[in-house]
Order: C-alpha cells, then structure tokens, then sequence
C-alpha cells in the first residue's frame, strides 16, 4: 500500500529562537498533520518565554531567493505568511509571489503579525500600508488577532458587530477571506469570526483554555489552516479543525519558561475528519 503524498507548504516568517512560534511552531505545526514543510525565514530573532531580545531581518531579495528556490523545484500547495518585519521584505514577497507561474492559484494564508504577545514590535510601522496594499490583495485568507484588526481598522473595536464590520471591510476591500480572532478579548469563550467580501459567514466558538503557555497560538493556527488547505479541506472545515489542533497543543503545553510558555505541538497526533 502507497504512503499518500504529503501536501507542500511553504511557511515565509520569522525564525523563533525559543522554538515556540515562528518558524519553528509552523515546522512542528506542518509535520503533526502531515504535511511536508519547506521556509523562507524573513528574521532571526533572539527570543523565548519572557519576551523578544533581539531581532536580525534578512534583505527581501534573499528571502525572495528562498521561496524562488523552494516553489520552482518542489512547488506548493499552500503558503503561509507570517512575520515579514519590514517594507523591503514585504515588497520582494509581493513581486515575487504575483509573478512567479508556481506561485499562481496557490492558496496563501496570511498572518498579519505586528507585535508579540510580549509587546514587541514584529513589523515596522511603515510597513503595515504596504503589506495592506501589496500582499492582502494575493491572499486566499487573513487571520488577524483583534489588535492586528483594530489597527488595520483604524479605530478600536469593543464589540463583536464592530468586529464583524471591520472584518467583513477589510474581506471586501481585498477580495479575500478575514478569520477575525477573538483570543485576545476578555470573554470566557474564544469566538473567531469568518467573513467574506459578501458578508459573515460563520463563528467558530469554544471555552477558553486557562493557560500561560500559548505563545505561537497565531503560527499554529494559520500554519494549520494552510496544511489543511493544502490537504484539500474547504476553508471552513480547515479552520475547524486548524482550532482543534491549536487547542489540543495548548492543552499539551511541557510548561517550559516563567512567562508565556511554547505549546505542546509534539503530543498531537494528526487530525483525519
């Protein structure tokens, strides 16, 4: 009996020298459902459980040199983005990816990752209006935390038909799909939000897990979607799941460092309905 191929994806972010998120989260995240994982790494950066120490970017020709390098020889079948850092990066990635013929039709998550839960900066202020007008339009799926859509929406959003307007502005305006998430609220119950250019669409709704080691949650969650996509699944049965595996790491969780700690991806095993 053959050993079905694995789907082919291509994770463009930065490297996490603590192993939690990042690069490193997309790998573990690719390989526990079955995927076969490949990266561009936009970063270096020096970093673990308390926080982020430093950070090295590499130059966006040479990022583009990786994914040039990755997709002309093995191709994809989904590409996730996470952490690009800055305006040079970001614009290479959008030239490259519109016209490169393997990059075409490829589905791309698209992380929007702007500060970590530490508070450090991950991407240059001057860089959110360039990947706003050069990456979301190639996007198949935005997944921002709600202070990532507070900031591409201009304005604070403080209950959820504010975030479904903001939401379903930034699907319409760009032509793709948003995921707006709901794990950074208050609320007992994390509440992510699907909407299209048409309208909502659904929310996927579960108890919030009471944990200090969910650094990563974001990488994981659209490095699984990507993997799933790349799998086959429709978009929303992805994200389903993509939230199980998420949940099911932090559950894991080794309880590694003093502040926010790495998730458990290593004890999950693979998702297959």
């Amino acid at each position: 009996m053959s050993t079905p191929t694995p789907p082919r994806i291509l994770s463009i972010a930065g490297s996490d020298s603590g192993g939690g998120a990042g690069i490193q989260a997309d790998i573990k995240t690719i390989t526990m459902l079955g995927g076969y994982a490949m990266t561009a790494i936009t970063a270096i950066t020096a970093q673990n459980s308390r926080g982020v120490q430093g950070v090295t970017p590499l130059t966006g020709d040479f990022v583009m040199e990786q994914v040039d390098s990755c997709l002309t020889d093995f191709g994809a079948d989904a590409i996730k983005l996470g952490m690009l850092h800055d305006a040079g990066i970001i614009g290479a990635l959008a030239g490259g990816l519109a016209s490169l013929p393997e990059a075409q039709n490829v589905p791309i998550v698209l992380d929007p990752v702007m500060v970590a839960t530490s508070g450090a900066r991950l991407l240059q202020e001057d860089a959110v209006e360039i990947m706003r007008e050069q990456l979301f339009p190639l996007a198949t799926l935005l997944t921002p935390n709600l202070p990532e859509l507070e900031i591409l929406a201009g304005a604070k959003l403080t209950d959820t038909g504010q975030i479904v307007d903001a939401a379903i502005a930034l699907a319409d305006a760009h032509g793709c799909h948003v995921l707006a998430k709901g794990g950074h609220t208050e609320d007992a119950r994390v509440i992510d939000i699907l909407c299209a250019p048409e309208g909502f669409l659904m929310q996927f709704d579960d108890a919030k897990i009471d944990s200090r080691h969910t650094h990563g949650t974001g990488c994981t969650l659209s490095a699984a979607i990507a993997t799933l996509i790349g799998h086959g699944q429709p978009l929303h049965h992805a994200i389903r799941l993509a939230r199980q595996f998420t949940r099911a790491a932090i559950k894991n969780a080794p309880g590694f460092g003093d502040g926010h700690g790495p998730m458990g991806h290593q004890a999950v095993r693979r998702l297959s309905d």
